[in-house]
């Protein structure tokens, strides 16, 4: 009976780390990625170093920036006045959630 409660709690102990481990790879929080780099030069979707260029959807479609694609080539090449987020710094699963919480958020 024992090796058998012994060998139950074995199993619940390694569905436990199973499920935890899980959650720690889960889907990225564009939402807190965009506050952490994002938010100090874009306040709700504003730009406060060039006050022409929101994030905004119809101000990003007509400068060309109109998918999540395109986001992502802004934060890796940016222009003048944007910090630019090489690979190393910000990975293309984090920016492309920062990406996609910017088209989803910035009507």
């Amino acid at each position: 009976m024992k090796a058998k409660i012994c060998v139950l709690a074995t199993l619940s102990g390694a569905l436990l780390l199973a499920t935890t481990c899980g959650a720690a790879k889960g889907k990225i929080d564009g939402k807190a990625e965009f506050e952490k780099l994002c938010s100090g030069c874009h306040p709700d979707g504003g730009n406060t170093i060039n006050p022409s260029k929101t994030l905004m959807k119809m101000t990003r479609e007509a400068n060309g920036v109109k998918s999540v694609r395109d986001i992502v080539r802004k934060i890796r090449k940016p222009g003048p006045g944007m910090k630019q987020y090489d690979k190393k710094e910000l990975s293309d699963a984090k920016a492309k959630a920062i990406a996609e919480y910017v088209i989803k958020t910035f009507k």
